[in-house]
């Protein structure tokens, strides 16, 4: 596995991360991978200058319109019980693309930390790296969930 997406697995388990990264993914429009992926590059001293960002988000993007969004979709759209489908058989297939889901956004993290290969110099203020991506990534910054999710963070 990378060094990334063991990181992001453990960010995601720390308290309030996941509800704050679905917040800003749902409510403001956010990746919720990308985000990781700035905050660990900036606590591992990685360099994610505008070329690194911009190819970042081209990276999400591709990720998010193929896969990920499409895979969401049909998952939340399976979760809601239809009177058509046996309830165990509805949850087998949501439990399946769940995982394709997953496997999606791991993949989008592997492709990310290749662009940052080593540290190169000291760790930088996390939240910096949230704003920067968040600006690149949409027309609205989420200042407070983006603080949240900074003070939030495993070091």
């Amino acid at each position: 596995m990378s060094d990334l997406w063991d990181w992001a697995v453990g960010a995601w388990a720390a308290e309030g991360v996941a509800e704050t990264c679905l917040h800003l993914q749902d409510a403001a429009g956010q990746n919720a991978p990308l985000l990781l992926w700035a905050a660990w590059a900036a606590r591992t001293g990685r360099a994610t200058d505008a070329d690194a960002v911009e190819a970042a988000c081209d990276i999400a993007r591709a990720w998010q319109e193929a896969a990920i969004a499409p895979l969401r979709a049909v998952r939340r759209s399976l979760k809601r019980r239809n009177p058509d489908l046996e309830d165990d058989d509805r949850e087998a297939v949501r439990t399946q693309v769940k995982a394709a889901e997953l496997d999606a956004e791991r993949r989008l993290l592997v492709a990310l930390e290749a662009l940052t290969p080593g540290p190169d110099g000291p760790p930088r203020p996390v939240l910096e790296a949230l704003v920067t991506v968040a600006r690149r990534w949409s027309p609205t910054t989420p200042r407070a969930g983006l603080t949240e999710l900074a003070g939030r963070l495993p070091a």
